[in-house]
């Protein structure tokens, strides 16, 4: 069998809030170098985010948002055409129109709706009109009130139809098929174990035959099977985060995945290089027996 790498979306939050990294990237200068850094580890992509997502995270005014993500997309995007690196992409990671028109014109060629369009009636006429790709979400609702809207018969099935919907939407608004990416939303409005069921049956997102976007970085439910308090969960370590997102990555190559988001570029392509390996070594395996 072939082997095809995923895209690896390396996140840059430039958000005082973000759960893992808030407050770390929050002027030009120190996001410009995290994205130095993600280039050099790997990246295919920066998704640029300047509202937190985070359980309970309440939101930000548009105008914030753009004063956050505007300044460094334009240093990213400059550096990346100073260095001859236009292979590698710009995300910008928002529910709202405005912040991404802005960005897109700032240098941005995906726009990354974790709300898939629901928080924001304008967002796929306005993606219709850029031509940029959009990476649509299964999401139930805003932070503040997610955690209530978890009530799932049979997730796996339920999470690919109601992204299906908003798939079809995104096509009636004019954005082509081949413009879109899906993502399963891993985190919101689901707790712990729904989450694990989703990620082992992602089967069901593939019949949609679209690309597939996994974002399980750093995430609780990640954390609460490395330590089942709850309490403990929420002091798990980011090193040993990426450690155990690394090892999901390479276990979910086994799927027909688009890419992968997440804060520990190094890690993940590191266990990318590894499964690649061992399926190459396997095929020549196979060619001489």
């Amino acid at each position: 069998m072939t082997f095809v790498k995923p895209m690896v979306m390396g996140v840059l939050n430039v958000t005082p809030d973000s759960f893992s990294d808030g407050g770390e990237y929050t002027s030009v200068q120190s996001a410009l170098v995290h994205a130095r850094l993600l280039v050099l580890g790997g990246a295919n992509i920066i998704d640029v985010g300047g509202e937190s997502t985070r359980p309970g995270a309440t939101r930000v005014a548009p105008a914030v948002e753009l004063a956050r993500v505007v300044p460094v997309i334009e240093a990213i995007a400059a550096e990346l055409a100073s260095i001859n690196r236009r292979d590698v992409l710009i995300s910008i990671d928002t529910m709202n129109a405005t912040t991404a028109l802005a960005a897109v014109a700032a240098g941005a060629s995906i726009i990354n709706d974790v709300s898939g369009g629901l928080a924001d009636e304008k967002m796929f006429d306005l993606v219709a009109a850029t031509g940029a790709k959009v990476v649509i979400s299964h999401w139930r609702g805003f932070s503040t009130e997610m955690d209530k809207n978890n009530q799932y018969d049979d997730i796996a099935r339920e999470v690919a139809l109601e992204i299906q919907q908003r798939v079809d939407a995104a096509m009636a608004a004019g954005i082509s098929r081949n413009r879109i990416i899906v993502d399963p939303g891993l985190g919101f409005a689901k707790d712990m174990q729904q989450n694990w069921q989703l990620v082992a049956r992602l089967d069901e997102l593939e019949k949609l035959d679209l690309p597939i976007l996994v974002g399980a970085s750093r995430k609780r439910f990640i954390a609460g099977i490395l330590e089942t308090d709850l309490d403990g969960a929420e002091q798990i370590s980011n090193d040993r985060r990426d450690l155990a997102t690394a090892v999901l990555t390479a276990l979910l190559l086994q799927r027909k995945i688009w890419g992968v988001r997440v804060h520990n570029v190094i890690a993940t392509s590191d266990a990318i290089a590894v499964v690649e390996a061992l399926r190459v070594a396997e095929n020549q395996a196979k060619g001489q027996s």
